[in-house]
């Protein structure tokens, strides 16, 4: 199916566009781009033209129980205000696969573009668009590089927090195992059965497994499978609009992958994202765990 973009149509907070669609675009006055690369040397060493550098580690800080908060308001409007941004004007965020960064296991991921995009609508900008197959689509399609550093005004950016896309721990433990609230996991199989860094091993009881990069391109990370690709894989995840979705995985990084499509893509009506995930849930030395393939 041909998509129009921005998609889907009917606006809402986050669209994506394509590697085309942005191309025509450049020159649009309203339109700001953010380069999330893992590495700032990657932005220097050529990035979509008119494009600011923007790391994703900017958006959080140590707060209570785990070091992975999202930063207060006061902090993210002056980090809007800095970029220029405006809440109703549209700005396309992307990252690409890392050419100077050795290590690739979580830097240069592709989740940088979804992490950065999910904060921006979290503090209440309205028209964020995800580069659909990210700076390797860009690359692919021969389009121009550039290492012209952009100088932004600083604007009004009033950051709103939308409390209402993310459950608080509290709020988690008390809905997770209702039987109309389905919660995912997006890490990767290996870690969710028992493998990482975490306090204990394992996964939430009753978190489904769901690894974020099944649904997206096996080979471009940044570039999600086809639509009837995706539904297939819910369908077997038993991930239905009637349900309640809460996203989930180790710090909240990866859950802002499937938070963003279920939510703005699919427009599943009732998605959460547990921001404390994993990594909160295991700072209560109380709480269980489960090892291996199955949720409980």
């Amino acid at each position: 199916m041909k998509k129009t973009y921005p998609y889907p149509e009917g606006g809402g907070p986050v669209q994506w566009v394509s590697t085309d669609w942005l191309f025509d675009h450049l020159n649009d006055k309203d339109l700001s781009i953010l380069d999330v690369q893992s590495n700032v040397h990657e932005y220097l060493k050529g990035h979509i033209p008119g494009a600011m550098y923007a790391s994703e580690g900017l958006f959080r800080v140590h707060g209570t129980r785990i070091p992975t908060r999202w930063i207060p308001r006061e902090a993210a409007q002056i980090l809007f205000r800095s970029l220029g941004l405006n809440a109703d004007k549209p700005v396309v965020v992307y990252t690409g696969s890392p050419l100077l960064t050795q290590c690739t296991g979580f830097i240069g991921d592709g989740l940088e573009q979804t992490f950065v995009a999910y904060t921006l609508a979290r503090f209440g900008h309205n028209r964020v668009y995800v580069l659909d197959g990210g700076l390797d689509k860009w690359r692919a399609g021969n389009k121009a590089l550039s290492q012209t550093f952009p100088s932004p005004e600083p604007s009004d950016f009033r950051v709103t927090v939308r409390s209402d896309y993310f459950v608080t721990y509290d709020q988690f433990k008390a809905m997770k195992d209702r039987p109309d609230v389905i919660t995912l996991d997006a890490r990767p199989p290996p870690v969710y059965e028992g493998q990482g860094p975490w306090i204990k091993p394992g996964h939430i009881p009753g978190a489904v497994s769901l690894p974020w990069k099944t649904l997206m391109s096996p080979d471009n990370s940044r570039l999600l499978k086809p639509d009837e690709e995706i539904a297939a894989i819910l369908a077997e995840k038993g991930v239905t609009k009637e349900k309640t979705v809460i996203c989930s995985c180790g710090t909240s990084r990866e859950a802002t992958n499937e938070f963003l499509l279920f939510k703005f893509y699919l427009k599943f009506p009732n998605v959460k994202i547990y921001e404390g995930s994993f990594t909160e849930w295991t700072t209560y030395p109380d709480n269980p765990v489960v090892t291996g393939k199955n949720p409980r």
